[in-house]
């Protein structure tokens, strides 16, 4: 309930969760909990960190406290509501969407217009916004398309929409709009932002698909190792290792530390394997990344004596 409000809550909140008043004063009086203004807490962890998208979900829940009935959070800010990532996405406005009004931006608020505002709505804790189908496919429609990809990503992964949904909200909300269907063709099925990024430029540059088998060295992973995530691609020899930048199944979207470049030498398994290393930085750069992939195959190629040829090729 705090999660999707910003971080706050208020007093009735939590009696409705099942604290009573006592508990609520001891918490307020040992710190853990934080009094943001009469009547309106914060659980202390929360404020350690207040990112973009816990400003943009104060401003949404605002907004639809002070709107009418037939306003609905919609877009990104639905997407926001429901804990679904907004990498990528333009948070400096609250997007709605209402039967009537005046249609575009005033005072950081974008009104949506559509009369009847359409199916796929939603009523929790008295907030008002469209399903997560319908959310992803206002974002493929509107945003770029490598967020609204991660974005869909995310919602597939987690369980939360699946394709069929997503294909019939496309069809129903934009008359199956070709840019959004563009994103459901492009879906990774990746398990993090980082993951679904470097897939999406893996096909993008046109490169071999990865095997869904883990790397050699990787065959029964330890979910306690460190070591970064990685794509197994048998027929090059070749591992790609990639910074594991918010995975969809947690909660943290910011990593403690950094991740550094593992040592190629300490792994095991058939050998020789080439490894190729990709922070999250590099993810900026497609076309380098798409580089250095290629030449790590082609390092790789000279190590095996292993020689690709083209089967549609003229002999």
């Amino acid at each position: 309930m705090a999660s999707i409000r910003g971080g706050v809550f208020t007093r009735a909140d939590a009696r409705a969760c099942g604290y009573a008043d006592v508990e609520i004063d001891s918490l307020l009086g040992s710190g853990r909990w934080r009094r943001i203004r009469r009547g309106t807490y914060a659980a202390q962890r929360s404020l350690m960190l207040v990112t973009d998208e816990v400003l943009h979900l104060r401003r949404t829940y605002r907004v639809l406290r002070a709107s009418g009935p037939n306003v609905f959070a919609s877009h990104q800010s639905a997407a926001a509501l429901h804990a679904l990532p907004v990498w990528g996405l333009d948070l400096t406005r609250v997007h709605v969407t209402a039967p009537d009004g005046r249609s575009g931006l005033l005072r950081g608020v974008h009104r949506h217009i559509r009369d009847p505002v359409g199916p796929g709505l939603q009523l929790w804790n008295n907030l008002r916004m469209v399903s997560p189908a319908r959310a992803i496919a206002e974002v493929a429609a509107t945003a770029p398309t490598m967020p609204a990809v991660v974005l869909a990503d995310a919602a597939i992964y987690t369980g939360t929409v699946d394709r069929l949904a997503l294909k019939q909200a496309i069809t129903i909300l934009d008359h199956g709009s070709k840019r959004a269907l563009d994103v459901l063709d492009q879906l990774t099925g990746a398990a993090s932002i980082a993951e679904s990024r470097l897939r999406h430029i893996l096909a993008t540059a046109g490169l071999p698909t990865p095997s869904a088998d883990p790397p050699p060295d990787l065959d029964q992973p330890d979910p306690d190792d460190p070591r970064a995530e990685a794509l197994w691609f048998p027929e090059d020899r070749t591992v790609v290792e990639f910074e594991p930048r918010f995975p969809f199944y947690s909660d943290e979207f910011e990593p403690a530390t950094e991740e550094t470049p593992p040592d190629p030498s300490t792994f095991e398994g058939p050998h020789p394997v080439e490894h190729c290393w990709i922070s999250w930085t590099d993810l900026d750069d497609p076309a380098t990344v798409a580089d250095r992939i290629r030449t790590t195959f082609t390092r790789a190629a000279r190590r095996t004596g292993i020689r690709h040829f083209d089967q549609a090729r003229v002999r």
